[in-house]
């Protein structure tokens, strides 16, 4: 008789290993204000560049002018819009097993890291981050497509959970290649 182990869930762990699923856990709600922040800053130089232009440029004002306008436009559409859409999209999870990401505006990726394909956890911390207290957590596998990175985490809960993911990696066997 084989014995199967439990996770701290009371859950029986897959023989073939973690499975993709959605992950449980939401990015801080300061995320919207920091996603509508970098939206915004984006669509203002532009903005500005063409009101200069149409500024000095007499021919070419009205048409710099109207394009300044639609950028502008644009920008406080996606300003507003999109962070809260990206909000109830972005997820994130760490088992025992894996670390579970899904991301994405129109396009959703869903992606999961095995710990024993783990090789690195960075934290990062940006200027505009700071001012909004998050942080984000990189993941670095054995992978072709490259890192998983959880944003907008509070940064205290960031480095909590890079410092549990460099000890569950420690803890597990494998080679992370």
């Amino acid at each position: 008789m084989q014995i199967v182990g439990v996770d701290r869930e009371g859950r029986v762990p897959d023989p073939a290993g973690p499975r993709l699923r959605p992950p449980h856990h939401r990015v801080d709600r300061r995320a919207v204000a920091w996603w509508r922040t970098q939206l915004l800053l984006a669509a203002a130089v532009p903005v500005a560049v063409l009101g200069v232009l149409g500024a000095l440029v007499g021919p070419a004002r009205s048409w710099l002018l109207v394009a300044g306008a639609g950028v502008a436009g644009a920008g406080l559409v996606a300003g507003f819009a999109l962070p809260a859409w990206y909000y109830r999209v972005h997820r994130w999870e760490v088992t025992d097993d894996a670390v579970y990401v899904r991301t994405g505006y129109f396009w959703v990726d869903s992606r999961i890291a095995p710990m024993s394909r783990i090789q690195t956890v960075d934290t990062e911390r940006g200027p505009l981050q700071r001012a909004f207290g998050l942080a984000a957590v990189t993941v670095t596998t054995a992978s072709a497509k490259g890192a998983l990175r959880i944003e907008a985490l509070d940064h205290e809960e960031a480095a909590e959970l890079a410092e549990q993911l460099a000890l569950a990696t420690q803890k597990t066997p494998g080679d992370a290649t």
